[in-house]
């Protein structure tokens, strides 16, 4: 089954790809690597921002974290074709605005990491950082990069 079938039989729907906020590109192939640049979590055309620890829970937080993840799949997509390129999601990082007390950033992350075992099993399981930090651009609650191994490129 190819990746866009199985995104299909999940019901999941990749975004529309957004353009780059700064002075980056949002995905950087180099040999059989590719690297995503950080994204941020949109529902539903909207910005999740805000703080854990403070205006915005872990369930909410997770959804941002997987709605980064599809942006990431949709925007390796438009760089590499077919995610049936993927050979594996090598790392994660997850970056989640929070109070310095709040310490389930782990949690969040999952959201993100959650989608790439769902979407590509084995080859989805990968190396990850979860961090907490003050603030994230735009006031995002969440944001997730990536390091993917490619083939045939």
């Amino acid at each position: 089954m190819s990746i866009e079938q199985r995104l299909q039989e999940l019901g999941i729907e990749l975004p529309e790809v957004s353009p780059p906020l700064a002075s980056y590109v949002p995905v950087m192939v180099q040999g059989d690597l590719a690297f995503v640049s950080g994204q941020l979590p949109f529902i539903d055309g909207e910005l999740v921002t805000g703080t854990l620890g403070d205006d915005v829970d872990v369930d909410r937080a997770m959804a941002a974290a997987r709605a980064c993840g599809l942006m990431i799949l949709a925007q390796l997509q438009g760089v590499i074709g077919s995610l049936d390129k993927v050979e594996r999601i090598v790392k994660l990082g997850g970056f989640v605005a929070s109070t310095p007390s709040f310490t389930d950033q782990h949690k969040v992350v999952n959201g993100a990491s959650d989608l790439m075992f769902e979407v590509f099993d084995e080859a989805g399981r990968h190396a990850r950082a979860a961090v907490g930090v003050p603030s994230l651009p735009l006031g995002a609650a969440v944001e997730v990069d990536a390091v993917i191994a490619i083939r045939g490129n």
